[in-house]
């Protein structure tokens, strides 16, 4: 490898994106630079209330500029010159409509402040009644075209977005030419793409989500949409002839963006993927154990050998994909729609009463508030942890779903809700807290009960995100609630760090991922056992997690 042989990895997360350059001989951080999208997190183009979650491009494309020119800035002139390559990571399911040229209808006159131009961010579900659609519908074929992502097509993914999107929004549809995601989206703005019809696509996003499967050709076949709904006639047709694993390259960065980002000319681009599947590689996954990339969400990922399962489905987890996350072994993901976001809505519902109190103030100088409130804001999760590892153990506590924003995994279900049962005079803000932290623990324990009476061997566990460094509290429940141990990695980024992993691997700075793994990872600086004394207590509690799941849910049908 050459003396200076720079990477750079773009984690595009839900709030921010994040840039890091790192140096591809021994994984050490040049710089790294944060940017929260400025029109989500005014809450533009959103409705909470309709779970409907827009994201609009310009924040992806002003976001990747500033992130890496200030990495280049930091870093320096002659950073910039060895830098080899370049790959982004991104939420996913979040596609977007775009035209024949392959530019996001939102970024055209007239479709400037339309959310349905804009990118669907995979915690939208607005697509609850598409999803059902799909899955009854499946049920018409020999061929059961589901059978690799779970069984049960989600209202987070690709078509059923799609659906609603052509169905509720005419001028929407008419511009429509086809549906990208945003991994896929940006390895074509960087590499100067002129056509929508040469984007390349991901087998990580196409297999998930979108239901391509080599056993199928591909995509299922034209009819399987037709026949849903006329609106999605063709949109399966030549539009994913090309999937393509994360270690490979689309392209060279075009003269344009070379330009805007202050790279050298013809630096290689590589594949996007999803981001927890590249969190998995910058977490350095072992084959068998789940790798929980904990944050507003949970994304699950585990790697096998493909001579362990050739085609045998893994009923109610969200796909199995071969090389979705390591090129030449099958990739699974499973996950909860709702973990830290669990607790930020908990804190959102104590803060309310004083941001709107606080709103009517004849205060002298607003700043000065907004920097109060903030503190108090900030502080309210640290507490709340705080005061509930006080609490004694009580087998009687109140217990909560963590079904806040829907369930992902095991059996993905959107329309559920989060329920709190147990509720007394004497139920306080730290026990409530506690309650949801175990139900985000509970259902973390659900989904590898699914691996294990699917005949998925789980060996263990791996913690990677922001909720896996920062609170010890959950951390340890989790070991507790699991009864297995809980490695922690020791970056803060690993998505960004598994973006540069596979950017040295597209440059051609290692053969296989794995090597870059091996040679860039950090290691593991925490690890948390089960303690014998809290292991049987959490299980009797998850067994009443499993009776308030199935009350919940069997209401929801009736």
């Amino acid at each position: 490898m050459a003396h200076d042989s720079f990477v750079i990895g773009v984690d595009f997360g839900t709030d921010s994106v994040r840039s890091v350059i790192v140096d591809a001989r021994n994984g050490t951080v040049v710089s790294s630079e944060v940017f929260n999208y400025p029109r989500w997190n005014e809450g533009l183009f959103c409705s909470p209330s309709e779970n409907r979650f827009r994201q609009h491009p310009l924040d992806y494309v002003e976001g990747i500029e500033h992130t890496v020119k200030n990495c280049i800035k930091s870093a320096g002139s002659s950073a910039a010159k060895a830098v080899k390559g370049i790959s982004i990571d991104t939420t996913g399911s979040t596609p977007v409509a775009v035209n024949a040229r392959g530019t996001p209808l939102a970024l055209l006159p007239g479709f400037e402040n339309d959310p349905d131009a804009m990118f669907v961010l995979w915690k939208d579900h607005t697509a609850v009644e598409e999803a059902r659609e799909i899955n009854e519908h499946a049920k018409k074929f020999s061929i059961n075209y589901l059978r690799y992502v779970g069984g049960i097509y989600s209202s987070e993914w690709y078509w059923a977005k799609l659906l609603r999107v052509l169905r509720t929004n005419t001028s929407v549809r008419k511009a429509c030419y086809t549906w990208v995601e945003h991994c896929d989206w940006i390895p074509f703005l960087l590499t100067g793409g002129e056509h929508a019809s040469n984007i390349k696509r991901s087998i990580c996003a196409a297999g998930h989500k979108a239901l391509w499967a080599s056993e199928f050709g591909g995509l299922p076949p034209n009819d399987f949409f037709a026949t849903l709904d006329p609106l999605l006639d063709g949109y399966s047709l030549g539009k994913f002839d090309q999937v393509m694993t994360a270690a490979e390259s689309v392209g060279r960065l075009s003269g344009q963006w070379s330009e805007r980002l202050g790279l050298p000319p013809g630096t290689v681009v590589g594949a996007g993927a999803f981001d927890a599947h590249m969190g998995a590689v910058g977490g350095q996954i072992e084959p068998y154990f789940l790798s929980k990339v904990m944050g507003t969400s949970t994304c699950d990922m585990m790697v096998a050998p493909l001579e362990d399962f050739g085609s045998v489905p893994v009923r109610g987890i969200c796909g199995q994909v071969p090389g979705s996350i390591i090129p030449g072994m099958m990739g699974m993901e499973a996950g909860q729609s709702a973990f830290g976001d669990a607790y930020a809505w908990f804190k959102n519902l104590l803060s309310f009463p004083i941001r709107d109190l606080f709103m009517h103030l004849p205060l002298q100088d607003g700043a000065d508030f907004k920097r109060l409130f903030d503190d108090i804001v900030e502080k309210i999760v640290p507490n709340l942890t705080e005061k509930a590892s006080c609490l004694p153990p009580n087998p009687d506590a109140e217990i909560a779903l963590d079904w806040f924003n829907g369930r992902r995994t095991p059996d993905a279900n959107q329309a559920l809700t989060g329920a709190i049962a147990g509720i007394g005079l004497g139920s306080d803000a730290p026990s409530i807290f506690r309650a949801i932290a175990e139900g985000t623990c509970f259902g973390a324990r659900a989904i590898v009960d699914r691996f294990i009476e699917e005949g998925v061997l789980v060996r263990g566990l791996i913690g990677l995100g922001g909720v896996a460094r920062k609170s010890p509290y959950i951390m340890q429940m989790m070991a507790d609630v699991m009864d297995m141990p809980i490695r922690i990695h020791s970056s803060e980024q690993t998505c960004a760090f598994g973006a540069g992993m596979f950017a040295a691997t597209a440059a051609g700075l290692y053969e296989k991922v794995e090597d870059a793994m091996v040679v860039m990872g950090s290691g593991f600086d925490k690890e948390y056992q089960p303690r014998k004394e809290s292991v049987g207590y959490y299980a009797a509690r998850y067994q009443k997690y499993q009776n308030l799941g199935r009350f919940v849910e069997k209401a929801a049908i009736n």
